[in-house]
């Protein structure tokens, strides 16, 4: 199910709902039918994400030694798209709205 967030002062950003759950999550909200991140949770939620963002990407850079790329007798791993790449429309939305001291709502 695709669930999309909408904000008056950004373009709307659609994304599957383990996704937006997941966000969602990480910024301290549930995703429901219907939700919004108010103007006056903005600075609390960017902060979070890019916490998120920080941790995922030194998590992948300790893993990346993990892939026996070309080694004998190990398969070609392609490497996950990190949370930075899909977290990214979502944490510039953000930004726009605190900078508007807009809301972002979702499920209306």
């Amino acid at each position: 199910m695709l669930i999309t967030f909408k904000c008056r002062a950004a373009p709307d950003v659609v994304m599957l709902e383990n996704l937006a759950q997941y966000l969602v999550g990480i910024v301290g909200k549930r995703l429901g039918q219907r939700g919004v991140i108010t103007h006056d949770e903005l600075g609390d939620a960017i902060t979070k994400l890019e916490a998120a963002i920080v941790t995922d990407k030194q998590e992948r850079a300790e893993h990346e030694g993990h892939f026996h790329e070309g080694e004998e007798g190990h398969d070609r791993h392609e490497v996950p798209i990190g949370l930075a790449q899909r977290a990214y429309p979502f944490l510039d939305m953000l930004r726009v709205a605190k900078k508007e001291n807009a809301d972002i709502v979702w499920g209306i």
